[in-house]
């Protein structure tokens, strides 16, 4: 089933995509919605709790895991994409795979956009996002979810990252894919160190005014948040420190990609509320840089 595509608007503060992991080894919530069954509940509560979006991926991408075959990705995201479809008509799904047979076959079942961690490595993604008229969210990443973490090194990690997105965006439209259709998330904790992740947080006005798109980040429960406190170290123990990333990336960006989506969204309505400025953020990561360093 096809469904109409939605309309591409960057929101303002950030609308929320719910990460809802079909798989048994992703960083933070692996195995808990493997079964089918599972991940229909997970997403409609999601949805209830406010998502815009859901993210639904099928092969975990947390530092050092294994791939799967497209066979099996098939079988685990293809139940769940149906099954929401049905179950939530005006919720518009992603699929999160960089594979491009996962995605065509995600496309006809109901996905409305395709979230491609690897920005196209795969040949035939570009012509199915092109056939499909569909968003596309393109992200960076240095080598690949086995070795991203392996001490990452960039000269300049701002730089590298809009030329990197600024080439995969041109070599997308030249295959036919919209621009206008077109997100960019610049990966953080996709193979970045703590100061590269928070150069690239303070970088977000930056990266839309250089690549003219709307941004998805995604800062949930990530490793980058244990190493920049000193605390936090299980993942699903994290949401509170994510919530207020949420809260001041929110302004910056299109859509956050979280996994506790009312926590999320009580955040960024707080913080709305009491009407913080954006320039808070530079002085808030800035602060926590210097005190990383002290």
């Amino acid at each position: 089933m096809l469904r109409a595509q939605p309309r591409l608007a960057v929101a303002r503060p950030a609308a929320l995509m719910g990460i809802l992991n079909v798989t048994p080894d992703s960083f933070s919530d692996g195995g808990t919605s493997l079964a089918s069954a599972d991940a229909l509940v997970a997403g409609v509560a999601m949805a209830a709790a406010g998502a815009a979006w859901l993210d639904i991926g099928g092969e975990s991408s947390r530092p050092g895991a294994t791939g799967v075959d497209a066979a099996e990705e098939l079988r685990r995201v293809l139940p769940v994409v149906a099954g929401l479809t049905a179950r939530l008509p005006d919720v518009p799904l992603s699929i999160d795979t960089a594979k491009a047979a996962v995605a065509r076959a995600a496309l006809a079942a109901g996905a409305a956009m395709v979230n491609d961690i690897s920005a196209g490595a795969d040949p035939g993604m570009f012509a199915v996002v092109a056939d499909h008229g569909c968003p596309l969210v393109l992200m960076h990443m240095q080598g690949s979810p086995q070795t991203m973490q392996r001490a990452p090194r960039y000269d300049d990690v701002v730089d590298e990252v809009i030329a990197f997105l600024a080439g995969r965006l041109r070599a997308a439209t030249a295959a036919g894919v919209r621009e206008e259709a077109i997100l960019i998330d610049p990966g953080i904790g996709f193979g970045k160190s703590v100061d590269h992740n928070l150069a690239l947080l303070r970088a977000l006005p930056r990266l839309t005014a250089e690549l003219g798109r709307p941004l998805v980040v995604g800062v949930s429960r990530k490793a980058f948040i244990a190493g920049l406190t000193g605390a936090f170290p299980d993942a699903a123990g994290r949401d509170a420190p994510s919530h207020v990333l949420h809260a001041l990336l929110a302004p910056h960006c299109a859509l956050l990609r979280v996994h506790d989506v009312a926590g999320a969204r009580a955040a960024c309505a707080l913080a709305a509320a009491l009407a913080i400025a954006p320039p808070l953020l530079d002085q808030v990561i800035a602060a926590g840089l210097e005190g990383a360093h002290a």
